[in-house]
């Protein structure tokens, strides 16, 4: 008998431990944002098969490949070219291989699919994404925090500053700024002076307060608290140069307010206030 008189009983069949996997296309796996077990199980169980590893070993935890058979070939593709990269993965596929691409956080955000993905196509060889948890989820957690907050910011900006990759005209910060809704820049923390003050320049307060994560997730993570006024200080103070992620917002202030959605006073489809 249930112990909750709206409780419902649900039995769930487990997937298969062992699927059989195409061999014919490249497995693109979303590695999560540094803590080994914030892996789908789907990439997981992708790791435990894989043949041919081709991991960005720069920007992901290493412990991931422990989930690797010991025959595994594990490629580390910081120090390789597109055309390099492209070679492992075709080698791979032409042998009858099960080949893994493991890239950092989720494939959606600056993940250079498409690029290696158009070069596959022209072998004849096709791509599978299993998306993964991206930094910014990773870092939400670990500060315990949620990007909206009712009435008080109800969107997130993800964005970045231009580097060697320029923005398009329209996606400045500042113009990102007039909103002052909840924002994760990434790829930024090395011009943490310059993105306070364009933040400042496009309308935040400047005791908007701030977050920066550094790897987050992972042991060695470190967070700097304060306010566009002083993080760029508090940031060098704490020698963060990389790897790390900027938080804006009053989302990560003192104001908050209830949801609705628990509200004994209001009715929605499954309860009557």
């Amino acid at each position: 008998m249930s112990e909750h008189p709206n409780a419902v009983s649900v039995s769930i069949t487990p997937p298969p431990v062992t699927p059989t996997w195409d061999t014919q296309k490249v497995w693109f796996v979303g590695a999560g944002p540094g803590d080994k077990e914030l892996i789908t199980l789907k990439g997981y169980r992708l790791l435990q098969q894989a043949q041919v590893v081709i991991y960005a070993g720069s920007l992901i935890n290493t412990e991931l490949l422990e989930y690797c058979s010991a025959e595994a070939e594990c490629h580390d593709s910081a120090g390789l070219n597109l055309e390099q990269i492209i070679t492992l993965m075709v080698e791979g596929v032409r042998a009858g291989k099960l080949v893994v691409r493991l890239q950092t956080g989720d494939l959606s955000l600056y993940g250079s699919i498409r690029e290696q993905g158009e070069v596959l196509g022209e072998h004849g060889i096709g791509f599978v994404s299993v998306p993964g948890v991206s930094a910014f989820l990773g870092a939400a957690a670990q500060l315990g925090v949620e990007y909206t907050v009712p009435e008080v910011a109800q969107s997130l900006i993800i964005t970045r500053i231009e580097g060697r990759t320029p923005m398009p005209p329209l996606e400045q910060l500042e113009a990102f700024a007039a909103h002052q809704t909840s924002m994760a820049i990434f790829l930024s923390v090395q011009e943490m002076d310059r993105v306070a003050d364009r933040l400042i320049a496009g309308g935040y307060p400047a005791d908007t307060p701030v977050a920066v994560v550094y790897k987050a997730t992972w042991a060695e993570s470190r967070t700097v608290r304060g306010t566009l006024a002083d993080i760029a200080e508090l940031v060098r103070a704490a020698a963060i140069h990389k790897t790390a992620l900027i938080l804006v917002g009053a989302f990560l202030g003192d104001e908050y307010h209830y949801s609705k959605l628990y509200d004994a006073g209001f009715s929605h489809e499954y309860r009557q206030a």
